[in-house]
């Protein structure tokens, strides 16, 4: 199967986990919205568990790449470095809210252990390097002697809690239920200044 073809299919299944949810989405059904044969969906992903994992898979490595790349850059400092990781996420979260909004939903549910295990390790990496670059500006006397691990969370909550609520970002924004915040670059912009802006009050040294 070409990649395009796969992205194709993955696209596909977070459209309808979208709609219908994990447990009420089918194979039959996803081959049927993908246009594909139901075999070679499962020949190539095996079952809808290690399909939400390819889909996961996909859609965190472009960021793992970003992050990785940030860690070797010798002319950015850690603050610089976090400043770009909050851009590169608000970006890429507020492009794929349906996938993102999938996600939360289903690691929400607890009958899947083993697979939610799979997924959390999958976004392992990411936040290893991001709590590395927290770690070094601590120990460079950059940043206060924060905890790494809760201050990535406080970033990745922030954005997921948006991206759950559509009705909220609305109230946010001052808009109608016509409104599509995700795609309003005015409040786009607004989530990274306050994010750069409450990292910078929790990790600077005064």
């Amino acid at each position: 199967m070409s990649l395009d073809k796969k992205e194709h299919i993955i696209d596909a299944a977070i459209e309808l986990f979208s709609e219908k949810g994990f447990e009420g989405t089918s194979i039959r059904e996803l081959a049927a919205k993908a246009d594909v044969n139901l075999a070679m969906v499962n020949y190539y992903f095996g079952s809808k568990d290690k399909l939400f994992e390819a889909m996961v898979e996909h859609k965190v490595s472009f960021m793992r790449g970003r992050i990785e790349e940030l860690e070797q850059d010798k002319t950015l400092n850690e603050l610089d470095k976090m400043d770009r990781i909050v851009e590169g996420y608000v970006e890429r979260f507020l492009s794929h809210p349906q996938f993102h909004k999938v996600l939360q939903q289903e690691m929400l549910v607890s009958q899947r252990e083993e697979m939610h295990n799979r997924v959390i390790g999958i976004f392992s990496q990411n936040t290893h390097n991001i709590t590395s670059i927290i770690e070094k500006g601590i120990r460079k006397k950059l940043f206060k002697k924060v905890d790494p691990q809760l201050t990535f969370a406080t970033l990745i909550g922030t954005i997921n809690q948006i991206l759950m609520s559509r009705s909220l970002c609305n109230v946010l924004t001052g808009k109608n239920e016509n409104f599509d915040p995700y795609t309003d670059e005015h409040f786009k912009k607004r989530i990274i200044n306050h994010l750069k802006q409450l990292l910078r009050d929790h990790l600077l040294l005064h």
